[in-house]
């Protein structure tokens, strides 16, 4: 029963693990285009990714040649961390 439980959670966190990651890759993509600042769906991906972002930004300097970096980092630390927790349990 607790193994059963303990697995479901695992998934449950390995499935936002993943939505995250896709909301890290479509602000990072739309950031090309330079979309309307005023636009709702914008400013929820700006809210949702810029804490991560200016985490990994206070402890590694990610901006190279005008191009922000923190997106790549973290898309990785999360690739990380889903296949740690999946071979982990």
């Amino acid at each position: 029963m607790g193994s059963a439980l303990f697995s479901s959670i695992i998934d449950v966190v390995i499935a936002i693990i993943v939505l995250y990651r896709w909301v890290i890759i479509i602000s990072a993509v739309l950031s090309w285009v330079r979309p309307d600042p005023y636009n709702p769906i914008v400013q929820i991906l700006h809210k949702l990714t810029e804490p991560a972002y200016a985490f990994v930004r206070r402890f590694i300097p990610t901006v190279f040649g005008g191009m922000d970096l923190s997106p790549i980092i973290l898309i990785f630390a999360l690739l990380f961390l889903e296949t740690f927790l999946g071979r982990l349990f």
